[in-house]
């Protein structure tokens, strides 16, 4: 993520490969939507950019959902264990407080990780940033018993609270005219 974010107005301007390389963290997995997204500016706001990746990603074929979902890296997985999350998956999960469990909690996480990939197919998605490690552990135990396309649409609305929050590091509106 960049100290400073991108001004809107130097978004709208990159080429198709600056614009994809600088959106690039917003999405996990392969840009698709970003790619999609050059095609729709300019922008008038970033609300209206991120209002227009959230319906790519709406409008997508249920095919495409799934692999933006199993995209995402299981919660205090493998990635995180081992140090090779993205670095925005590293701070979300820190945030959350992943970065600070016993040997037991990243046992229940595991535990967790493997039914629910095992009942639906991708890992847990939520939004680490608004959440704790109990609200998380909360979060598998009422989800798990979700039918498989109630948790799809609530996965993808994870996958949008996180993508707001990456937009909002990544690309800033442009100062009011003086």
């Amino acid at each position: 993520m960049p100290a400073e974010p991108l001004l809107l107005s130097k978004l709208n301007a990159l080429d198709r490969e600056r614009f994809v390389a600088a959106l690039a963290t917003l999405f996990e997995g392969p840009p698709w939507i970003v790619a999609e997204l050059w095609a729709r500016r300019p922008f008038a706001s970033v609300q209206e950019l991120y209002q227009a990746a959230c319906a790519i990603m709406w409008a997508a074929p249920e095919g495409r959902q799934l692999e933006l979902l199993c995209a995402h890296p299981d919660l205090l997985g493998r990635a995180a264990l081992a140090g090779t999350l993205s670095r925005p998956s590293t701070v979300e999960q820190s945030a959350a407080g992943l970065d600070r469990l016993t040997a037991d909690e990243i046992g229940t996480f595991t535990r967790y990780n493997a039914a629910y990939r095992e009942r639906f197919g991708f890992p847990f998605i939520v939004c680490a940033r608004e959440n704790t490690k109990d609200t998380i552990l909360d979060g598998f135990a009422t989800r798990l018993p979700n039918m498989r396309e109630r948790e799809i649409a609530t996965a993808l609305g994870e996958v949008e609270k996180i993508a707001a929050l990456r937009l909002r590091d990544l690309v800033a509106d442009d100062p009011p005219a003086a």
